[in-house]
């Protein structure tokens, strides 16, 4: 087990019809595909990604640094029968918590279907396994139902609502989900 100060580069990760791995430079379009869509921006509170310099800004600036830092960040999530990448799943180092956060974005095409949680499901287990954390958080909107869905069948439990850390306005749902939890209920799946 790794400890969040190893640097690593995360793995590709498979799941029966995902391929999650690191970003590089050459998902700048894609990024703007999925960084763009009013929908998801809507639900998130994200701010939109418009240009491929945007992108690229957002892949070496933070993804790539995460990466580096902490050996972990977001990742690409490709649909494996198409090769179609349609968005991120990943965890981010939240330096006022000192926690890892899950998130994810997918294009609306992909709601619906199970996508955030085979890939949330694969996030969390890789994550648990290979770092030390107690815990990982998540964070959605009230009014983000289907978000708080996937983090119910994701396992984890609500905390509070308030907002970010740091931040002033419109509160969050703030969520945990313990290693300990991960780990019993992975046991009872064996």
């Amino acid at each position: 087990m790794k400890s969040e100060n190893q640097i690593s580069t995360p793995p590709i990760i498979e799941t029966p019809r995902l391929i999650l791995r690191p970003f590089n430079m050459d998902d700048a379009a894609a990024v703007v595909r999925f960084g763009s869509e009013n929908r998801t921006q809507e639900l998130t509170g994200d701010v939109g990604i418009y240009t491929i310099e945007k992108a690229e800004e957002i892949i070496s600036q933070v993804w790539l640094k995460e990466y580096a830092q902490y050996g972990y960040a977001r990742m690409a999530v490709v649909v494996k029968a198409t090769d179609e990448l349609i968005g991120f799943s990943g965890l981010k180092h939240l330096p006022q918590l000192e926690l890892p956060d899950l998130g994810y974005r997918f294009l609306p095409d992909y709601w619906g279907q199970g996508i955030a949680t085979e890939a949330g499901d694969a996030i969390l287990d890789w994550g648990f396994k290979s770092f030390e954390f107690k815990k990982v958080m998540a964070f959605s909107f009230a009014f983000n139902f289907g978000s708080m869905g996937v983090l119910r069948k994701l396992g984890f439990n609500y905390i509070k609502h308030a907002p970010f850390p740091g931040e002033n306005g419109s509160g969050l749902n703030w969520y945990e989900r313990y290693r300990n939890d991960h780990e019993r209920e992975r046991n009872k799946d064996s």
